[in-house]
């Protein structure tokens, strides 16, 4: 595949994945807009087999958890090894361990990501990490909700759609990326598109006026309305002059 440089000049993003699981990828990655993205070269995506790390001869990855407790846990001398190799191979990209108790996946930390030359992710499996390994290698752990899942693979390809979309010459239209949720602060008003009525349900009338203000002052009240209603925690408290 061709690698070509990003619209600014920069060389292509870049993905690597440590995984137990590298057939799951590019998985969504690899279709619409991200894959002919991923196709095109204006990010790159690698993947990174565990096991081939793993101890003796089945290539052991884990064991049970010092202490006792259900469920195994990855051992730091496998992902030490693994994660060295990684970043050997992209030395300036951060490494991240996604992680439900880790810093919170926002539209802001996925554009600071996509700034940069890409990510390092640790994808877990069972009950974990070794912690040794994320104080050792310096892993920043990143959450994309509070709940579990089975695995980091999903999450990991949440955290890179995320940015991917965010690259120059992904989107195309830097309007559509500007009036989107959180990118403002605020939830994204309501779209609407033909038929003029379906169901019994009119597009409301003030968007078909033509009053491009007008259609702006609704949006964001639409926005407002919105997220003080179903995200209220986004709206920042107002600051009274004493």
């Amino acid at each position: 595949m061709a690698h070509f440089p990003l619209s600014d000049g920069r060389p292509p993003w870049r993905a690597q994945v440590l995984t137990l699981f590298p057939e799951m990828f590019p998985g969504p990655l690899g279709v619409s807009l991200i894959g002919q993205a991923l196709e095109a070269g204006i990010w790159s995506l690698d993947t990174i087999q565990i096991r081939d790390f793993g101890l003796g001869r089945h290539r052991q990855v884990d064991d049970t958890p010092a202490g006792g407790g259900a469920g195994m846990v990855l051992r730091a001398d496998v992902l030490g090894p693994a994660l060295d190799h990684a970043r050997e191979r992209a030395p300036a990209a951060p490494l991240i361990y996604l992680s439900p108790r880790g810093t919170p996946l926002t539209q802001q930390l996925a554009r600071d990501l996509a700034e940069g030359p890409g990510v390092t992710l640790l994808a877990g499996r069972f009950e974990g990490v070794d912690q040794r390994v994320i104080d050792e290698k310096g892993l920043k752990e990143i959450s994309i909700g509070d709940y579990v899942l089975a695995g980091g693979e999903v999450a990991a390809m949440v955290l890179i759609e995320a940015c991917v979309r965010l690259l120059p010459g992904v989107l195309g239209a830097a309007e559509s990326l500007a009036s989107e949720s959180f990118e403002t602060g605020l939830l994204e008003y309501p779209q609407y598109t033909k038929p003029r009525e379906w169901e019994g349900r009119a597009i409301p009338e003030i968007l078909l006026s033509g009053d491009h203000k007008k259609i702006a002052e609704w949006r964001q009240r639409q926005a407002e309305e919105l997220t003080a209603a179903r995200r209220p925690d986004l709206i920042r408290p107002t600051r009274h002059a004493k």
